[in-house]
């Protein structure tokens, strides 16, 4: 199934840019509901192109339908993404840790400067899922979920950028 997602960044593109491959934001994106801590693998940066490796792990609610076939805690994978800072495009692909028979996902994400304070990031991906009976509904929900997490992204990346993100669990701050 092919899906896209726009999301409207309030900063100018460079910015957006960077603020994707900072570790950080990595720690402001752990607020949203549903994926728990996002864990930074590795990251190698080049000042040209940046590959990152982000492991996430499904921590949001599950039909009895759905635990009846799928561990709930074995819903965990590996996002390899790269961006080339030439074209303001990262690739990526999805790498299940567990159910990878089951499941392909890979795209990118564009960033578009629409003015000097605004950029649109734009996601194409497409995703399997192979299930019999289901994989299509399977696929369906998954990129509901997906926009559904992409708009709340949206706010956590603009408050970021906007230095309006609290500081991760455990920090302190210097009065």
């Amino acid at each position: 199934m092919h899906f896209r997602l726009e999301q409207r960044l309030t900063a100018d593109l460079e910015a957006v840019e960077e603020a994707y491959v900072d570790p950080d934001l990595l720690d402001a994106l752990a607020r949203l509901p549903k994926l728990g801590r996002p864990q930074l693998i590795d990251s190698d940066d080049d000042g040209t192109v940046v590959h990152q490796r982000v492991r996430y792990a499904f921590t949001g609610h599950l039909s009895p339908a759905v635990t009846a076939v799928v561990d709930p805690h074995k819903l965990t994978w590996i996002e390899e993404s790269t961006l080339d800072r030439r074209t303001h495009v990262t690739a990526f692909r999805v790498v299940p840790d567990h159910y990878a028979d089951r499941l392909e996902c890979s795209g990118r994400h564009e960033l578009h400067e629409l003015d000097q304070s605004t950029t649109l990031r734009v996601t194409e991906a497409d995703i399997t899922v192979r299930f019999p009976f289901v994989g299509g509904k399977v696929e369906r929900a998954i990129v509901s979920g997906l926009s559904d997490h992409a708009a709340a992204e949206t706010s956590v990346v603009n408050d970021w950028l906007a230095g309006l993100t609290p500081p991760p669990e455990g920090a302190t701050t210097e009065p």
